[in-house]
């Protein structure tokens, strides 16, 4: 599951910085930059993989509920 890097303007907005800041640590701290950029992705796959368990509990729960009509 790849995911994309945030756009600037995210990154403007959450940490609450201008993009010569990104531009000046993206050339002069590249592994400040690659960090955030790395938690970023990670954030999103957490995210994803969360709305995944909540979308299978439905599901699961769903089935139970069929299920349980059926038996009574």
């Amino acid at each position: 599951m790849s995911v994309s890097a945030p756009s600037l303007r995210k990154l403007e907005n959450d940490l609450e910085i201008n993009k010569t800041t990104l531009h000046n640590w993206k050339k002069n701290r590249p592994k400040l930059y690659e960090f955030i950029i790395e938690s970023y992705k990670d954030k999103e796959l957490l995210k994803k993989n969360l709305m995944y368990l909540v979308e299978q509990r439905k599901s699961l729960e769903n089935e139970i509920e069929i299920t349980a009509q059926r038996v009574l």
